[in-house]
């Protein structure tokens, strides 16, 4: 699970799903595009692998 940090709002709907049209008809597609890109790339960084080490004994 990732982490929302305050100003996430704008690129998420309520259900939490990834916004991928801009929310200003005017604003430029390929910069949302690349807007959300980084976006989602954070909350890649902020999740922790799950990775279960076993110990041989």
């Amino acid at each position: 699970m990732s982490i929302l940090r305050p100003g996430d709002e704008k690129f998420h709907y309520s259900d939490g799903s990834h916004k991928w049209i801009p929310p200003d008809p005017d604003y430029d597609q390929e910069v949302w595009d690349e807007q959300v890109r980084q976006h989602k790339q954070g909350h890649l960084r902020n999740v922790r692998p799950k990775v279960r080490i076993q110990r041989l004994v």
